[in-house]
């Protein structure tokens, strides 16, 4: 175990910047410009909503709008976010270099915005900045900032694919770790003390390592969050996860799930999965599934007009996973791309709930479908799921083809619809008007969906589309939606939001 309290506190302030917009038939459609702004793929779209501001983020910059679409806070860049913390870490020196992450906190009423930095890859200084909002407004409210060391026992190693859970008592962390381009170290999860951050005081990280013999062909674990229906006092952190098949074509059956206990009053007490080698807690045997890539990789999904295909990021459950104490039954939510049917052809969302009450894990899940929409063969991959106070679900995503440009979806369940399936059906938030030629075929690496905390019903989601046929000219769109027997605020959505 590894315990740092690497953090320092600054303010951080941009003068608001207004944008115009436009009401056409309900829908607020922002005036923004229409290029991608980085020039890099993939995007990597997060983004959240609070009580009065949606925050979205890119690789390397983010955004700041109200509800109805106009822009608070102009495209800033990471390296501008983290300045504050100074040159003595790659977060404070100008070596921001993607994978972010915005979250709300609904418990403090503030906003979490995270990347990583580093000079040099492979190298020997690899940080997770992570800006904590000094009060509910994140446009002029100023920011506590912190950078935390991947593993300071081992500083070559580089945290990719980074992800963030909420839990009453903490900010959790987690990284796959690289050494270089081919060389696996293992998966390095963190307890980030939230209570102290959100003073701007130590961030009093309490870090794990589990190591590629105890891992086998897992990694990416993925920690929990939430929103609505706490767990009751005193539960451990869950993560959860899935084996990345080392032959294309693997049936697989198994979800791992583990425990993070965080003590931030006596760090040493901490533990984190089962043993001195920190193992699965608990194996919960799911339908097979064959996970989306085959022996020439993950670019699966076609397009239209083009052979150019893309990356369904079939290897890994997706951000986020989320908890869920509903009338007493606490639930763990996942979902990861996985072909529809046999080993190849269309990809489709897998998604699941899993029983966790009073910290037993059930060893099968309570839900679990593959959806393809009817079989449609159109190709379904990159989801992100939510659900709002009632235990309604929605599921966004990618949807490609080879006589379909790239689109944003969505599907959606309530609670008292027959088990294990999305009876609501699809609904499209946006089609693309063009699709991706880039050979590198990398689309989006993952998106976001929340509820606003200000009604417990209004969906937002954000994801990745094309306007027009480029290499990396992509676009965003931010959507809000609901089910009706919910009073929404919002119920529209805008576009395009690009960073």
């Amino acid at each position: 175990m590894t315990v740092t309290q690497t953090g320092t506190a600054c303010a951080f302030t941009v003068s608001p910047t207004s944008q115009n917009v436009s009401d056409t038939g309900g829908a607020v459609t922002a005036s923004v410009t229409t290029t991608s702004g980085c020039g890099c793929l993939p995007p990597d779209t997060s983004g959240d909503v609070g009580p009065d501001h949606y925050v979205q983020s890119v690789n390397f910059s983010l955004k700041i709008f109200d509800k109805s679409g106009n822009v608070l806070l102009a495209k800033t860049t990471f390296d501008s976010l983290f300045g504050g913390l100074g040159p003595n870490t790659p977060c404070g020196n100008s070596q921001n270099n993607g994978d972010s992450t915005v979250f709300y906190d609904h418990l403090a009423d503030r906003w979490v915005v995270s990347d990583f930095a580093w000079p040099a890859f492979p190298g020997t200084s690899f940080y997770q900045c992570v800006a904590v909002s000094q009060t509910s407004d994140p446009v002029g409210g100023g920011w506590y900032l912190y950078a935390i060391q991947v593993d300071p026992s081992h500083p070559s190693y580089y945290g990719d694919f980074p992800k963030f859970g909420l839990g009453p008592d903490g900010y959790y962390l987690t990284m796959n770790l690289l050494s270089g381009f081919t060389t696996f170290n293992g998966v390095r999860v963190y307890a980030l003390d939230r209570k102290s951050m959100v003073q701007g005081l130590a961030a009093n990280a309490i870090g794990f390592t589990i190591d590629p013999a105890t891992l086998g062909v897992q990694y990416s674990l993925m920690p929990a969050t939430f929103r609505f229906g706490a767990p009751p006092a005193g539960t451990d952190e869950y993560l959860l996860s899935i084996n990345s098949s080392l032959s294309a074509g693997t049936t697989e059956t198994s979800v791992f799930a583990y425990r993070f206990h965080a003590d931030f009053t006596t760090p040493a007490n901490s533990t984190f999965g089962s043993g001195a080698g920190h193992g699965p807690n608990a194996t919960i045997t799911v339908n097979g599934f064959v996970e989306a890539f085959a022996i020439t990789g993950s670019l699966l999904a076609p397009q239209t007009g083009t052979t150019a295909k893309l990356d369904t990021q079939g290897d890994k459950l997706m951000y986020p996973v989320y908890y869920q104490n509903l009338n007493g039954v606490e639930s763990l939510w996942a979902s990861h791309t996985v072909f529809a049917s046999g080993t190849s052809g269309a990809t489709a969302i897998r998604w699941y709930q899993f029983n966790v009450t009073g910290g037993t894990v059930a060893t099968t899940p309570l839900q679990q479908q593959t959806f393809s929409n009817g079989s449609d063969g159109l190709y379904r991959f990159i989801p992100s799921l939510a659900l709002d106070s009632k235990g309604n679900l929605a599921i966004n995503y990618s949807v490609s083809g080879s006589a379909v440009n790239p689109s944003i979806r969505y599907a959606t369940r309530k609670p008292t619809d027959p088990p294990n399936d999305l009876a609501q059906g699809e609904a499209l938030l946006i089609q693309g008007a063009g699709h991706q030629t880039s050979t590198s075929g990398r689309w989006g690496d993952y998106s976001a969906i929340g509820v606003d905390i200000s009604d417990g019903c209004t969906f937002w989601m954000t994801n990745e589309y094309y306007s027009a046929t480029s290499s990396v000219t992509w676009n965003t769109r931010i959507g809000a939606f609901g089910f009706p027997d919910c009073s929404r605020i919002f119920a529209d959505g805008f576009e395009p939001l690009v960073l």
